[in-house]
């Protein structure tokens, strides 16, 4: 279903943070961009708000009280597709790929720059703003047993069903679009996650890491090929 984006528009910004400090100072940046914002101090009332008051999108911390980060975007993620950015002071890939796998759209590692989490912020908004079809964006798109359906956004292996998140689907389908071709980390930040590239940011490769797993794992051959020094590769060995 198409949000209407004047509708969108007006949704309040869910901060799920038990840290008041970090809240005051999100809040500022985020009223300063002339969003509403809505907050919650643990996992429960995070989660609850989530789902009664329909929130443009979470700013979620993972080590909360009563539920943690992870298990709320896991349940949020199960309802609703509304975008996630995750907070954690965790920072080995393993964690980064965690909290990618529950659902989210995208990571900022804390102690954080609250302009970064900002501009990450617009960057998941615009992402997710309902976007015109064109001729080089196909709704259905496919290579051997994948399957990609951005109309119904769904990802089938041999007709199975995949879990993928709404960043994981755009981030395949541009990789598919351009099939065979060697796409740049710089690339895919411009042209999928819609942030200034930054040579120490990471984000590409777990999202990356996350969507060669979960197709290897099903189809059993791999699809996403690191071409090191230079990015990435869609297409057979």
């Amino acid at each position: 279903m198409v949000n209407d984006p004047s509708t969108e528009s007006q949704k309040p910004i869910l901060i799920v943070e038990d840290d008041p400090d970090t809240v005051r100072l999100v809040r500022l940046y985020l009223e300063r961009d002339g969003h509403t914002v809505i907050e919650a101090g643990d996992g429960i009332d995070g989660l609850n708000l989530a789902l009664t008051e329909s929130p443009r999108l979470v700013v979620l911390d993972m080590m909360l009280p009563g539920m943690d980060g992870l298990a709320v975007c896991e349940r949020l993620r199960a309802e609703s597709d509304v975008p996630i950015i995750m907070l954690t002071a965790r920072v080995d890939e393993s964690d980064r790929l965690t909290g990618l796998d529950s659902g989210a759209d995208d990571y900022v590692t804390k102690p954080f720059s609250p302009r970064e989490l900002a501009a990450r912020i617009r960057a998941v908004l615009r992402r997710a703003s309902p976007k015109e079809e064109t001729s080089e964006s196909p709704k259905i798109q496919t290579f051997g047993p994948v399957v990609l359906d951005m109309g119904a956004g769904s990802v089938k292996v041999d007709g199975a069903n995949l879990r993928f998140t709404p960043t994981e689907m755009r981030l395949l389908s541009y990789l598919m679009l351009n099939n065979g071709q060697i796409l740049s980390r710089e690339s895919i930040i411009e042209k999928v996650l819609g942030f200034d590239y930054d040579g120490m940011d990471r984000t590409v490769d777990t999202h990356i890491s996350n969507i060669r797993r979960k197709l290897e794992k099903s189809a059993g051959r791999r699809f996403v090929h690191t071409v090191y020094g230079m990015g990435y590769r869609f297409g057979d060995a």
